[in-house]
């Protein structure tokens, strides 16, 4: 007999969707979370209630989703709106992100995390400037899943020449960005077709249901293992008589497999030990590896504190201060060249100078734009910064955690931009 997966030890998937405004990405996250039986029955009947007094034909699912007064007047997404819903295979974690170019940043924010993300195209319009520019961040942020969903079938006769026309003009674009992994899946959210169960309306479409993928899509080759990398966060010294000479090193594993008895290397001292032991809440382990959040002891007494980064004598980090980024910048205050900010990269701060700004892409047409020398609010370019201390890291391609920083704003300690080392 099989032992049962634990409600804990589900698999987590975290996805981000993605469209133009009235495309239907509330809409289909309501139909995925109503059809699972992920709201309660109060819901149902306040959504119901709503839906009603708007003078709605149908139950409006999606405000189930658009949480803020202003979405609700709209009937639009104008935040990111995190959601969470289960079935027995899998939990998942989604990040409904708004559809108007002015909201480009809520988009990188949403999408950061994401394992997978859904691109969703009304099937009247076909693809178009914001399917692309939602496909760009999605290739920009090494998402490496994207489900392409058209939507609203419904309203085109569930015709198959449609949805294999849109098809094929996306994958016309497509070749210009590195997604390894697409899939097309024709859809109505507002009626159920092909979200949990497969359409009788388009038995021309052989392909699994969007929920199916969802519970099916194989992430866990996603992660990087080869590079050990974990950046320390805390040092654990409990001042207690039991555990009077205890001395751990406490983080989130970036990459990697960690072994009791492995010799390490800490940076930026390259003092190196060997693995004393792998601590956890639930005991001690011989291995740990990504994403689990571990505490270290070390053979020899090392001077660590947080920010410093362990990792394998043979296999280290890039190690510099003038680094190239590609930057997403979030704030109404433009990026300007000389600019100081502090940036953020891992458990790790540092003072930071703008030094060049190399080119802004339009994101449309995925030009590059050179000869600019700042950036505007939801643009995206290449920079070059100069950090006061060399920052350790890898290439955002291999390494999503310790590829990735933030720029915070001195004064008022805002996050301005987002951005992925090149």
């Amino acid at each position: 007999m099989t032992e049962k997966k634990g409600y804990m030890d589900m698999d987590l998937l975290r996805f981000t969707t993605a469209g133009s405004v009235d495309d239907g990405k509330s809409t289909l996250i309501g139909r995925l979370m109503y059809d699972t039986k992920s709201i309660f029955e109060d819901q149902i009947d306040a959504i119901e209630e709503s839906s009603k007094n708007r003078g709605d034909e149908h139950v409006n699912l999606a405000l189930l989703t658009d949480g803020l007064k202003a979405e609700r007047e709209q009937g639009i997404t104008i935040d990111v709106a995190y959601r969470y819903f289960a079935t027995p295979k899998r939990k998942f974690i989604i990040a409904d992100t708004p559809g108007h170019i002015q909201y480009t940043r809520n988009m990188v924010t949403g999408a950061s995390t994401a394992n997978l993300a859904i691109i969703l195209i009304d099937a009247r319009k076909g693809v178009i400037e914001q399917t692309k520019r939602h496909s760009f961040i999605a290739s920009l942020l090494q998402i490496k899943h994207v489900i392409v969903c058209i939507n609203k079938m419904d309203l085109v006769d569930y015709s198959e020449e449609v949805f294999e026309n849109i098809k094929n003009e996306y994958l016309g674009f497509d070749a210009k960005l590195e997604i390894p992994d697409i899939r097309f899946i024709p859809i109505s959210a507002l009626h159920g077709d092909n979200v949990v169960d497969r359409s009788k309306n388009m038995d021309w479409y052989q392909g699994p249901s969007l929920l199916w993928t969802l519970e099916n899509v194989q992430i866990a080759s996603d992660r990087n293992f080869i590079d050990s990398r974990m950046p320390v966060q805390w040092v654990i010294r409990p001042q207690s008589d039991k555990y009077h000479d205890f001395r751990g090193f406490a983080g989130t594993i970036n990459g990697g497999v960690f072994r009791k008895g492995e010799e390490v290397v800490v940076l930026p001292s390259g003092f190196t030990s060997k693995i004393k032991s792998i601590e956890t809440m639930n005991g001690q382990l011989n291995e740990a590896y990504a994403p689990m959040s571990i505490a270290l002891t070390l053979e020899d007494e090392i001077d660590i504190s947080r920010g410093d980064m362990i990792a394998k004598p043979n296999n280290q980090p890039k190690s510099s201060q003038d680094i190239e980024i590609m930057v997403c910048w979030l704030n109404t205050n433009a990026l300007k060249l000389g600019s100081k900010y502090t940036v953020k990269h891992t458990t790790n701060e540092a003072k930071c100078i703008i030094k060049d700004v190399r080119y802004k892409v339009n994101v449309n047409t995925l030009e590059k734009i050179e000869g600019v020398d700042g950036l505007e609010v939801n643009d995206i370019g290449r920079i070059q910064i100069k950090t006061a201390k060399p920052l350790f890291y890898d290439p955002y391609m291999k390494n999503r955690n310790t590829g990735s920083v933030i720029l915070i704003d001195e004064f008022t300690n805002e996050t301005v931009g987002a951005g992925m080392i090149i």
